[in-house]
C-alpha cells in the first residue's frame, strides 16, 4: 500500500435488488467511497436481470479499479428456485470479476457478520451501526442490501490482513482464553478501535 489508495468491491447479489459497496484503505485508513443498489425487480426476464447484474459490476470495476471483489454468498433455504437464482446473479458477478482479471471471493453471511461485529449472528442494524462507526458515514442507506454489500468488502479487507497459517506459527492459548469473547476480538483486532 505505497502510494495509492486500493479500492475493494464488495456485492450483495440478489435478483431483485443486488447491493454494492466500495472501499478505500489507504495506510491504516479506511474510507467508504461509494455505496447503493442495482434495482432488479421492473425488469421480468431473469436473463436481463443478469445482464443488468454483469453491466453494472463490470462498470463499477472499470469506474473504481478495485484490486479485488467480495462477494456475499447466499444463504441456504428452502426454496430452491429462490436459490439457482441467487447462485446465478453471485456467478454472473464473479464471472464480470474474472473477466475484468480480478479475484474474486466469497463469504458467507454468517462469516461477514463475524468480521464486522465479532458475533456471527449479529442483525443487520448492528452491522450497519458497526460500519458507520468504522467508516465514519452519516446517511442512511435506502436498503440494507446496500450496507451488506459494504460490510463484506470490510470483511475482505480483515480477513487479507489477517496471516497464514504458515505466517502464525506455533501459538499457544490459555484454555481460558480460548472462548470467543470480546476480550479476545479487541486483542485480535486493535486496528478497530479508534
Amino acid at each position: 500500500m505505497q502510494g495509492s489508495p486500493q479500492i475493494i468491491l464488495g456485492i450483495d447479489p440478489g435478483t431483485l435488488v443486488m447491493g454494492y459497496g466500495l472501499i478505500s484503505i489507504y495506510k491504516s485508513n479506511i474510507s467508504l467511497v461509494e455505496m447503493g443498489v442495482l434495482q432488479l425487480a421492473k425488469k421480468q426476464d431473469h436473463a436481463e436481470r443478469l445482464e443488468m447484474i454483469f453491466r453494472k459490476t463490470e462498470t463499477l470495476i472499470k469506474t473504481h479499479a478495485p484490486i479485488s471483489v467480495a462477494i456475499e454468498a447466499p444463504f441456504f433455504g428452502k426454496n430452491v428456485q429462490s436459490m439457482l437464482k441467487l447462485g446465478r446473479a453471485q456467478g454472473v458477478a464473479i464471472a464480470a470479476a474474472m473477466m475484468n482479471g480480478l479475484p474474486a471471493v466469497e463469504y458467507a453471511p454468517r462469516k461477514v457478520k463475524q468480521s464486522i461485529t465479532g458475533k456471527g449472528n449479529a442483525t443487520k442494524e448492528l452491522v450497519w451501526q458497526m460500519l458507520q462507526h468504522t467508516l465514519k458515514f452519516e446517511e442512511d442507506p435506502r436498503f440494507m442490501d446496500a450496507t451488506d454489500a459494504v460490510a463484506v468488502a470490510l470483511c475482505h479487507h480483515y480477513q487479507s490482513k489477517l496471516p497464514t497459517p504458515k505466517e502464525k506459527g506455533p501459538t499457544r492459548i490459555s484454555t481460558a482464553r480460548k472462548r470467543n469473547s470480546w476480550e479476545t476480538f479487541i486483542a485480535s483486532n486493535p486496528d478497530r478501535l479508534r
